[in-house]
């Protein structure tokens, strides 16, 4: 740690240039008088243009004229060449000061300190710090307050040189110059990062000693920017803020600016009015800032009342106050509040990339009007303004949203043309576009190629491997990730770990959000419970519940959904009565819960009752979904007339998946002609709905009618309809092993069958007997019997046998299909033959098999 002191100078105020070199000024004529000819052979014409030009602020014209008289053998004197280097400076043309710099060399003339400062200050913003430091070097004696200052700004605006700049003004203190407040503003800005906060404390001390926080504004406002940026210290930020004597409207915004980035809207909103008050007129960078405030904390109202302000004020029209309510409207409106926007917009009188880019963020944002934003899009493109990645990154949200890769793809293009497809948020909106397109390989690509991969850039891939179903993708990229791990990743992988079934990947993604510095969040409890109820384990999901301090919506209806799953329909119901005890108002999806607790269990009365109570206490209209689960609690129980009848009671026309629950039951309760009726319906709706006739087939099949299975088989394949696959799957060794229906693909296929027929013949011991009506094929009873055994879930809970002999954990298998009646019945079995418990997810439940009972009570 560095430690120095200063002694307060005897002029606190900060020193000022001569006249001539004060940025802004106008140099008349006058300017003249002050020039003395470096020889009388000097033209007094070319000299008198030279100075008129820059005093007209035509900074190449008189460039030029120095060329002309540096042809001519001539050169003006120091005066004149200080004039030219602080120009260049000011208008940042770095290489006509170059130029100048040249022309000085050629001339002969020595440079004076002035010159040599300017000489500093124009390398070192240029970014060229080692010519910089050359000069600076070469000056010996003649170095000042200025040259430093020149030396330390230089390095403190390059990233990465906060050391050197904080070591050059420790040097300077050592040659016995004070530091002037430019100087101190320039360390202080090397020392706004979090490695070198502790080095700018320091300062801050000296800066207090000699009393320049009460003399400076900018040194107030750069403190200010250290504590915030370095620390994220708003509460040091303020004090400097409230100990600054003077405070302009420069000083104002800066302080509402950090408290709305860092997450205090409120306070932004509280400091606006108190800067009011306070008699500070607001410019449009404080409107904007207060405007944002708003945005963040939804408030229309006040900031509709910002916005009228900002009329009277006469700033509607300005770029960054438009810009700032159109986002404003976009957050707070309901639908966006699109003409608003329109006319927020249409009120800008000089359109940019950044008044375009947020008109059709805003868009995007509002949700639903992802296609107007394109045509905005195009509307841009039209009138030559080149997009950026922000923009690029906005509309590939839309296209994402309308699932339109075609539209994507031009995108695509488009930023690669422009060299803006690597970059981090143009790269993360293709993965997302892409993944949700389903085209992964093209999203893998737009992740490989990025510059710079950040922690959301791995979060979009993480969370599009989880949601493809390709977990295995999404754990291997857990370990590239070398940031701090947040909650969205350990949210998404735990979506992936339940999406395929595998707990004790789940677990160990549980294992290391304790051990991570990473607060507990609402977010990945709720992702836990969802991983636990899924992967079949509703003890963990249960004891996650019970740990949380608070709880939403989504937490409560995960719980209830869990239980639900499981089969425990009292204690789904139980803890939905809790939920509402608890002041939390369910929504529709927790009725969906409720009503397939209902189902589960055969709870027709209940049912009805809360089905009712929808309406009636919570004011939620029953959707299609809602209708679903009674048809589906109606038919499970057998009142397959009843759900008929109900469905003829929708008031809008039923969907395919209402009919298809219903001819499902009417398979399971072997009513062919209610079931054909029903399948008629679906296909009279959706010609080429593969599940209809599938059931419909199962259905005959069931029924002995051979001759209409045969029929339907035609049909499917005249229309090139296929059944779904049937696959069952078990993790063992943190690895996902998949089967089909006769599956002889696996390495230790023979082992398994081997498993499989011992488990068979033991159990028909004790009194199993198979159930070939299972088999919707016509051959044979021994064929049928066969075919039984070759079932996917049969041949994976004999897998899951041999992978972990010896161990006392439930073999956990998970089924693509609803699971067979047969193989049902043998589960039983099998748990009390191998004294172990096994849960099987297939698609409309879990089941727990445990010493010869399920816990479904044969009702699924």
């Amino acid at each position: 740690m560095i430690s120095f002191s200063v002694s307060p100078p005897t002029n606190v105020l900060p020193l000022r240039p001569s006249s001539a070199a004060v940025p802004g000024e106008k140099h008349s004529s006058n300017l003249s008088s002050s020039f003395k000819p470096a020889a009388d052979f000097q033209p007094l014409q070319l000299k008198t243009a030279l100075l008129r030009q820059l005093d007209a602020g035509n900074l190449h014209k008189a460039v030029s004229t120095l060329d002309t008289m540096a042809q001519q053998g001539h050169y003006p004197d120091l005066a004149a060449y200080s004039l030219l280097l602080k120009s260049c400076i000011r208008s940042h043309n770095f290489q006509l000061g170059r130029t100048v710099h040249e022309n000085l060399s050629r001339s002969g003339i020595e440079p004076n300190s002035v010159i040599l400062n300017s000489l500093i200050s124009l390398y070192a913003k240029s970014g060229d710090l080692e010519r910089a430091d050359s000069i600076f070097g070469s000056m010996g004696g003649k170095r000042d307050v200025v040259s430093w200052s020149a030396m330390i700004s230089g390095y403190a605006n390059n990233n990465g040189m906060g050391f050197e700049a904080i070591a050059a003004f420790v040097e300077m203190l050592e040659s016995g110059i004070f530091p002037n407040d430019y100087c101190y503003s320039a360390v202080i800005r090397a020392c706004s990062s979090k490695e070198m906060l502790p080095f700018g404390e320091v300062i801050f001390g000296s800066v207090l000693k000699t009393g320049y926080l009460g003399s400076d504004v900018c040194v107030g406002c750069a403190l200010i920017d250290m504590f915030v940026k370095g620390g994220k210290d708003l509460e040091s930020a303020y004090q400097v803020f409230d100990k600054m004597p003077e405070r302009n409207v420069v000083t104002w915004t800066l302080m509402i600016t950090r408290f709305q980035q860092l997450g205090c809207p409120r306070e932004a909103i509280e400091l606006f009015i108190s800067m009011v008050s306070n008699g500070c007129v607001p410019d449009r960078f404080t409107h904007s800032g207060v405007i944002s405030a708003c945005a963040e904390l939804g408030f229309l109202s006040p900031g509709q009342q910002f916005h009228a302000w900002v009329i009277k004020s006469g700033l509607a029209s300005d770029v960054c106050v438009g810009c700032s309510l159109i986002d404003m409207y976009a957050k707070c409106s309901p639908n966006g509040a699109l003409n608003v926007l329109k006319e927020v917009f249409d009120r800008i009188q000089d359109h940019n990339v950044m008044s375009w880019t947020a008109i059709i963020t805003g868009y995007v944002q509002s949700g639903a009007h992802d296609m107007e934003a394109i045509e905005l899009f195009l509307e841009m493109v039209q009138t030559r303004i080149t997009p950026n990645q922000y923009t690029l990154s906005a509309v590939l949200k839309a296209c994402a949203s309308l699932s339109n890769p075609l539209i994507g793809e031009q995108v695509h293009s488009y930023a690669m043309k422009l060299g803006l497809s690597a970059v981090d948020c143009v790269g993360n909106s293709l993965i997302t576009m892409y993944a949700r397109s389903g085209n992964m390989e093209h999203a893998r690509k737009a992740f490989d190629v990025l510059f710079v991969k950040n922690l959301v850039s791995y979060n979009a891939m993480v969370d599009a491997y989880s949601k493809s179903s390709n977990s295995e993708q999404a754990f291997e990229l857990l370990h590239e990730i070398e940031t701090e791990i947040d909650s969205f990743t350990f949210a998404s992988l735990l979506s992936g770990a339940s999406s395929i079934g595998a707990i004790s990947k789940g677990e160990q993604i549980h294992a290391r959000i304790l051990k991570s510095s990473l607060e507990p969040c609402l977010h990945v409890s709720n992702a836990l419970i969802s991983m636990y109820s899924t992967c079949g384990s509703i003890d963990s999901a249960s004891q996650v519940f019970n740990s949380m301090a608070d709880r939403n919506i989504i937490s409560w209806t995960s719980m209830v959904t869990g239980f639900a799953k499981h089969g425990l329909a009292a204690k789904a119901l139980e803890t939905f009565d809790e939920m509402v005890k608890a002041g939390v108002k369910p929504n529709d999806v927790t009725y969906i819960a409720v009503l397939s607790a209902c189902s589960h269990a055969g709870l027709v009365s209940e049912g009805w009752t809360h089905f009712e109570s929808m309406k009636t206490q919570h004011g939620i209209n029953p959707r299609m979904d809602h209708y679903a689960c009674m048809v589906d609690l109606l038919g499970r129980s057998g009142h397959l007339n009843e759900a008929m009848e109900f469905i003829n009671t929708i008031p809008f026309k039923p969907d395919p998946l209402v009919l298809r629950t219903l001819l499902g039951a009417c398979q399971v309760h072997k009513n062919t002609d209610l079931g054909k009726h029903v399948a008629n319906m679906i296909i009279e709706q959706d010609p080429d709905d593969p599940a209809a006739y599938v059931l419909l087939s199962n259905l005959y099949a069931s029924a002995g009618q051979w001759d209409k299975v045969a029929e339907i088989r035609k049909h499917m394949k005249q229309r090139n309809l296929a059944k779904e696959a049937g696959c069952s799957w078990v993790e063992a060794g943190n690895l996902i092993h998949k089967f089909h229906v006769g599956d002889t693909s696996h390495k230790q296929a023979f082992e398994i069958y081997q498993e499989l027929h011992a488990l068979v013949n033991e159990i028909k011991e004790m009194g199993y007997v198979p159930n070939t009506d299972f088999v919707l094929h016509d051959v044979g009873e021994e064929e049928k019997e066969k075919y039984l055994l070759q079932h996917s879930e049969k041949i994976a809970v004999a897998f899951g046998f041999i992978g972990s002999v010896g161990s006392s954990k439930p073999v956990r298998v998970f089924k693509n299909l609803r699971i067979c009646g047969d193989c049902h019945s043998a589960f039983k079995y099998f748990s009390v033959a191998r004294a172990r418990e096994i849960v099987v997810r297939d698609s409309n439940r879990f089941h727990h098999f445990r010493n010869g009972s399920c816990s479904c009570n044969d009702h699924w």
